[in-house]
């Protein structure tokens, strides 16, 4: 399956086309490393589901801030040169064409970043039976994002209450204002700092397909 296929229309189409991109198999088999290492560890304590809990608690508020502060990134002009990163150029091109596949998911180069991120943090935990679990909420969480964002972007529609939510609000995000609506997984983050207004209480933006508002193979967005 190419990067360039077309989005899926069916459940099993989606699931063969969202294993066929390099950043899921990347954290699919993490996420499988870390469920034998936590078998090989043993030592089940129920104190060690609270780490899944600090993994549920932590990531709606960990994706509103990377969305905001890191893919939403602006170029900065400091003593005449500009600073820009590559990932919020990533994401204003996935703003730009928000059904390219190749572009919904975590960039390779980041990937990479992100599975040491988690590995060095777990490292924090004290214990090993308390770590492994930390990897395996961390990991299944990092798939959750990258399965629950693909999805979004693909022709499936919603059949589930908490899909059809997750669905209508990213999509609001891209295609009405992309001042708002940041979360994936979930909406808690939205709705705690403000930004899970009701469709109607906001403008079409538009830039939301063209974030610095530079006019480059940028449309104007309409609402949804």
């Amino acid at each position: 399956m190419t990067p360039t296929a077309s989005p899926a229309r069916t459940l099993p189409r989606a699931v063969g086309q969202f294993v066929g991109f390099t950043s899921p198999r990347i954290l699919l088999a993490c996420l499988a490393a870390a469920v034998v290492l936590r078998i090989g560890v043993g030592d089940y304590r129920w104190g060690n589901l609270v780490w899944v809990a600090v993994v549920l608690a932590i990531q709606p508020f960990l994706e509103w801030v990377l969305h905001v502060f890191v893919l939403h990134a602006r170029p900065r002009i400091v003593a005449g040169r500009t600073f820009d990163t590559v990932v919020a150029r990533d994401h204003r091109a996935h703003h730009a064409d928000p059904r390219d596949l190749s572009l919904v998911f975590i960039p390779l180069r980041w990937c990479g970043y992100l599975v040491a991120s988690v590995v060095l943090v777990g490292l924090a935990v004290p214990d090993w039976s308390g770590r492994s679990s930390f990897y395996v909420a961390a990991f299944a969480m990092a798939v959750a994002y990258e399965w629950c964002h693909y999805l979004i972007h693909t022709d499936y529609k919603p059949r589930t209450a908490l899909y059809r939510h997750l669905y209508a609000n990213h999509r609001l995000h891209h295609y009405r204002n992309e001042k708002y609506w940041f979360g994936i997984t979930n909406t808690t983050g939205d709705r705690v700092l403000g930004t899970a207004p009701a469709k109607d209480e906001v403008p079409v933006s538009p830039t939301a397909r063209d974030l610095l508002g530079e006019g480059r193979g940028a449309t104007r967005a309409a609402g949804r």
